[in-house]
């Protein structure tokens, strides 16, 4: 086989492998440190002003959201230029890192949250409210949306 086209074939391959390595992931059940929500707690702590951050791409975020939720994309790589969650952005939304504030992203299949909560705790937050459900959970219990 021509060597060009061997590369070409490997390079897909590669990046089918990874594309389904991302297909299986499902949110674990908690995040030691956290407090794992649900919809109806996720409205609870709407109403009473805790700040919610969204960090699914910017995209995801325009077609529809929590309202007054913060998009604050997480990129697997901190270098990534669309990555947006960062220590700073993440303690001007939240007040401090002993405040309490809710992190989601597209459901169960969406790695954002994890990764944005293991983020948080190593950066020192220690209110984080986990919700796995994200986006999708809150809309379909009929909760307002932009």
């Amino acid at each position: 086989m021509n060597p060009p086209i061997l590369l070409l074939w490997c390079l897909l391959a590669l990046t089918v492998a990874t594309a389904d390595a991302d297909d299986d992931y499902r949110a674990p059940e908690s995040i030691a440190d956290t407090t794992r929500i649900d919809a109806d707690d996720a409205w609870r702590l709407f109403r009473e002003g805790v700040p919610f951050v969204d960090v699914r791409l910017a995209a995801d975020y325009r077609a529809g959201r929590i309202p007054g939720a913060i998009n604050l994309t997480i990129m697997r790589d901190a270098d990534d230029p669309r990555n947006r969650f960062t220590r700073e952005a993440l303690l001007e939304v939240a007040g401090g890192r002993d405040r309490p504030v809710v992190l989601y992203c597209n459901e169960f299949d969406c790695w954002r949250t994890e990764a944005a909560i293991r983020r948080a705790l190593e950066w020192g937050f220690d209110d984080l409210h986990y919700f796995p459900g994200g986006y999708p959970e809150w809309s379909r219990r009929n909760y307002p949306f932009e």
